[in-house]
């Protein structure tokens, strides 16, 4: 009964394990942005990271508008300066979100 209980848990875990990590296996909006941009230190390593700290702080759409400032800077300013709430509600999540990454990525 005890080698039941531990094949089953084995199994479960190597099935969660692999749930959790198959979707970094396509890279995201952030991350894709990371390697497209001509900065000398988007290390596919780095990009990967900065990728995994926007998934948990920033939506799917966030990271779409977040991702476009890549290749146009002028575009993060606009929403830095604007007035509407939506954009400085996206500001402030950006704002942490790049703080994390710099923690985290390095």
């Amino acid at each position: 009964m005890m080698i039941v209980f531990r094949l089953t848990l084995t199994a479960c875990l190597c099935v969660t394990s692999t749930l959790f990590i198959a979707p970094t296996a396509e890279a995201g909006a952030i991350e894709r942005a990371c390697r497209n941009s001509n900065r000398s230190a988007a290390e596919a390593n780095l990009c990967r990271c900065i990728q995994q700290v926007a998934e948990g702080r920033l939506t799917k759409s966030e990271q779409r508008t977040v991702s476009k400032w890549f290749a146009d800077p002028h575009r993060a300013q606009e929403v830095r300066q604007s007035a509407r709430s939506s954009d400085a509600r996206l500001w402030k999540k950006y704002k942490v979100f790049g703080s994390d990454a710099e923690r985290i990525c390095g």
